[in-house]
């Protein structure tokens, strides 16, 4: 017998609602009260548990330190149910000098260092006190400014946001990652932003442009440059959101430059790694040595000794793009309003919204003092009442049972009043206590006067704000630290500048390995070669120049000759390195300047004049360009001379030569070319007539004919026999020489 479940009085709901539910209101949570920041105070819930802990602990600026474990005890103990070393981690940041611009705990002990952030000790062995700073967040909790909440199990009550006397929001900064969105609001300078504020409040209406005649920009802990054009500044502060450049500063000590600030949250440590990853893989020659020498004194000094004769400039904005000496910052302010909702705030509606807080709170502060001085003048008539008839109060407390009505009665006071009367001590029976009551009564008369008129004025309200506004800026307050400089972006120097340049010899194999001897007097051919490889082609250039090789489908690849292996060993194969098509094998190799010419031909007998600056390509898969027919391959590639006179040589299978004047061929920098050498028939098929070589011979050169292991000079004035036009038959060479497979033009 089955049983039915009884779901009677059950609320059901469908798994897709509950689910959909469940994660809208865990997301709102990590948004309100774990990754945002609230504009009032600029502090996330555990960092204003921590700060209001500290607090409630005594250990304010002037007091002495304790453990960082009684302070992470308890906030976690008392506001913040959640793990010790993520509650210590938010500590630890807001005491480093590094991390805030106003740092609102002071740690005693390892706290990290620029380098590496995290490396702080475990609490156990720190101690800490709130900064004076702090004291502009906690100065006014006690005077009835802010809203109080139970904390998670109802056994105590905690602010829902400190009575901050400063943006503290826009002085520290902040960054945090939510559900769905994200904050990061750089820090400030305290000067600047109360300037602004002191305008926005006489100018409500103010603009973007005239706010940013105070606030220039962001102001680091670390200093620095913000290189940003000012109008990329003016547009994040009007959209709320953009993306920041900073830059270190450097100076120079004689040959050596020296860095001496880096950018926000950049590690010297990392950054020495970057630069001297470069000088071991070569890419630095400008760069002698690197060393560190920074101590307590100078926090940040890196110094970097350059070669004689290096441009300052050009090495540094090199630096700047392949290192961590730049970098970009992403600002988007994102920040919970007085609503309670959070949203994307410009600069003015920031000010704004903030002055709206700090006016609610010294309203409140005001009333609250206001109902104190009433409370106390309203006691004060009372005791004065009681002195002016001290023998009959007297008389009604000796003889009467209930003396406190009858008092009420007999004078006409209130409950509050007989109870103080009551409560009075015989030593304050002495006469001098009524001139002491008089006294006091006409200095609360005076300040509850001075308080109603600031109440009741708008523009008195308004004045006291900005005068505390400006108090507390000269209190904590200090000199910008990032300097605000419009600089064009940083250029990494080409690869070329990056080698020494020395004279190489290209030299590449039948198999595909290529390798870089240094100097051109390189017997290339007498080389060591694995089994059953040997020499294909060798061409002369510098270390910093690009090396290129072209395969037998046409494609050309490239790659800086000093990163190619030494030729003390055999070589790398070019398909490690590439990728050319299936079956495709590389049949030359060329390196020069870009203006360099070359001649590139097919075994089709057709090619044209072509310089390597239209050969470059960084592309892995090479760049098209030489056009061969199907079943055809390229040959090896022929340097032309700078002589503009030159000749042409190219050979067939069957050992005809043509010789023709190098104007008759056009210069292209891609395709197929124009005929150089007929070759009759089908081609490609068996034993078929193929064109095997071309060369370029200089003006008064020679001719070499390789064959096998035989090589023969033909002379200039030799060269007649073979003359013709383009595109001819050609002659034949004399029997024994027919199989050709080289041909260099040699002056």
């Amino acid at each position: 017998m089955q049983n039915s479940l009884n779901l009677e009085g059950v609320e059901q709901q469908a798994l897709k609602d509950y689910t959909e539910q469940a994660y809208l209101d865990y997301s709102m949570y990590v948004i309100l009260d774990r990754a945002l920041p609230q504009i009032g105070d600029g502090l996330k819930p555990v960092q204003r548990r921590i700060v209001y802990a500290m607090s409630e602990l005594g250990l304010s600026a002037s007091s002495k330190p304790k453990k960082s474990a009684r302070t992470v005890g308890d906030v976690i103990g008392k506001f913040h149910p959640h793990g010790d070393s993520a509650c210590y981690e938010a500590m630890v940041l807001m005491a480093q000098d590094f991390s805030y611009r106003y740092p609102i705990v002071i740690g005693q002990g390892n706290w990290g260092s620029t380098d590496d952030p995290k490396s702080f000790a475990a609490m156990r062995y720190t101690e800490s006190r709130l900064a004076p700073y702090a004291k502009s967040l906690l100065q006014e909790l006690a005077h009835g400014t802010v809203d109080w909440t139970p904390n998670f199990d109802g056994t105590m009550s905690e602010p829902v946001v400190l009575p901050a006397r400063l943006p503290n929001l826009l002085l520290n900064g902040t960054t945090g990652i939510a559900v769905g969105m994200s904050t990061d609001v750089p820090p400030h300078n305290l000067n600047e932003v109360a300037s602004a504020l002191v305008h926005m409040i006489d100018n409500p209406k103010a603009t973007v442009t005239e706010l940013m005649k105070h606030i220039k920009g962001p102001d680091f802990p670390t200093g620095g440059e913000l290189v940003s054009p000012v109008s990329d500044i003016k547009e994040i502060y009007s959209s709320g959101s953009g993306t920041l450049r900073l830059r270190a500063s450097y100076k120079l000590e004689g040959s050596d430059i020296v860095i001496t600030s880096l950018p926000h949250q950049i590690s010297g440590a990392k950054l020495q790694e970057q630069i001297a990853m470069q000088m071991r893989n070569k890419k630095l020659p400008q760069v002698d040595d690197l060393r560190d020498e920074s101590d307590h004194e100078d926090p940040t000094r890196l110094i970097i000794s350059r070669k004689r004769g290096v441009d300052v400039e050009q090495l540094m904005s090199h630096l700047f793009s392949t290192t961590s000496l730049e970098r970009t910052l992403r600002v988007n302010m994102n920040i919970i309003g007085l609503d309670g909702r959070p949203r994307l705030f410009t600069l003015p509606e920031m000010l704004k919204e903030w002055l709206k807080f700090r006016k609610q709170t010294v309203t409140k502060r005001l009333q609250h003092r206001l109902q104190i001085v009433s409370d106390r003048l309203h006691i004060l008539d009372g005791l004065l009442v009681a002195y002016l008839s001290i023998d009959a109060v007297i008389k009604i407390i000796r003889t009467e049972d209930q003396p406190k009505p009858v008092l009420m009665k007999r004078f006409k006071l209130s409950d509050i009043q007989a109870e103080a009367i009551l409560n009075l001590r015989l030593r304050n029976l002495a006469k001098l206590e009524e001139i002491k009551i008089r006294g006091e009564q006409d200095e609360l008369n005076e300040e509850r006067s001075k308080l109603e008129k600031i109440l009741g004025s708008s523009a008195r309200l308004k004045t006291l704000i900005k005068n505390e506004i400006l108090e507390d800026a000269e209190a904590y307050g200090d000199e910008r630290r990032t300097l605000i400089i419009e600089r064009e972006a940083a250029q990494a120097l080409d690869e070329t500048q990056l080698v020494a340049s020395e004279p190489v010899t290209v030299v590449l194999s039948q198999a595909g390995y290529a390798r870089a001897a240094k100097g051109h007097e390189i017997d290339a051919e007498s080389l060591n070669y694995r089994s059953g490889d040997s020499f294909l082609a060798a061409a002369q250039g510098r270390s910093n120049q690009l090396a290129m090789f072209i395969d037998s489908t046409g494609r050309v690849y490239s790659v800086l000759a000093g990163a190619l292996p030494s030729a003390r060993g055999q070589g790398e194969p070019l398909s490690s390195r590439f990728k050319p098509p299936d079956g495709a094998a590389f049949c030359g190799a060329m390196i020069g300047a870009n203006e360099k010419k070359y001649l590139l031909a097919s075994d089709a007998g057709y090619g044209f004049v072509t310089s390597l600056s239209d050969l470059v390509s960084r592309n892995k898969a090479g760049k098209s360009i030489l056009r061969v027919p199907a079943g055809g391959k390229a040959v090896v590639p022929s340097p032309v001379p700078d002589e503009t006179e030159c000749l042409i040589a190219a050979v067939s299978s069957i050992g005809r030569l043509l010789i023709f004047e190098m104007e008759e061929l056009p210069e292209l920098a891609k395709g197929k070319g124009n005929k150089l050498i007929n070759i009759p028939g089908k081609k490609y098929k068996e034993g078929a007539e193929t064109m095997v070589a071309a060369a370029v011979i200089p003006e008064e050169g020679s001719l070499k004919v390789h064959t096998g292991s035989r090589t023969m000079t033909i002379k200039w004035n030799d060269l007649d026999d073979y003359y013709g036009d383009r595109a001819l038959r050609g002659s034949m060479l004399p029997k024994g020489w027919r199989k050709v497979e080289r041909l260099d033009g040699v002056e």
